[in-house]
């Protein structure tokens, strides 16, 4: 098994940036959902509600600041990006603790899982595709262990899935048939929650490993 495709999402529901390497740290991919929308009462926008959220693109610009369509995150145009996607009471907020994740740090999936499902992967939004994996395997591998580069990841648990997947990353047209397809053939799951155990530099070929016993510190 190899790393096949690398994402990162500097902005929380915005369309994100493919890499060809990446830190992982204890928090997940360096940079991973550093900035969110934050609307009245500072409750977080996503796109589950405001969809129009992934017509927009985020990214890390040189020195490590979060971009908006390629613009400082914290400038005018980005405010008003976010405000016509969502509405004239939201904003963006920076913040890089824990809960600025729905679950866990890392979303995992494989080639042979999305090919199984047969849509646009980026719809499931994974930090890490790992390619060359057989069919549904991913869905024996929750309780272990993987070795990914430098980096080692336990594998919590399949993430159960939401409307966000019914809605086309490059259209943002809905097609509920997605989120029903992956109700009835795939339990309402697909691809892996993971927490990292051990950092390290992650590049798309590096090796995967599935560890049996106990990973080395």
């Amino acid at each position: 098994m190899r790393v096949a495709e690398l994402w990162r999402y500097p902005v929380k529901s915005m369309a994100g940036e493919r890499l060809e390497a990446a830190l992982i740290t204890e928090a997940g991919i360096a940079g991973d959902r550093v900035v969110h929308v934050s609307g009245p009462r500072g409750r977080i926008v996503t796109s589950r509600t405001h969809p129009r959220l992934l017509g927009l693109h985020g990214s890390l610009g040189p020195d490590g600041e979060p971009l908006v369509d390629g613009r400082l995150w914290s400038a005018p145009e980005s405010a008003a990006a976010v405000r016509a996607a969502v509405g004239g009471d939201a904003g963006l907020v920076r913040y890089e603790g824990p809960e600025r994740f729905d679950v866990l740090p890392l979303l995992i999936g494989t080639d042979g899982a999305f090919e199984q499902l047969g849509v646009d992967h980026r719809r499931l939004r994974p930090n890490i595709v790992i390619g060359d994996v057989d069919g549904l395997t991913e869905r024996g591998w929750p309780g272990k262990r993987l070795r990914i580069g430098e980096a080692i990841v336990s594998v919590a648990k399949l993430r159960a899935r939401c409307v966000m997947t019914t809605y086309d990353p490059d259209t943002q047209v809905q097609d509920l048939s997605v989120l029903r397809r992956i109700a009835s053939e795939f339990g309402g799951t697909m691809a892996l929650d993971c927490d990292v155990v051990s950092g390290g530099r992650v590049a798309v070929g590096d090796p995967v490993e599935l560890l049996e016993g106990e990973p080395d510190a």
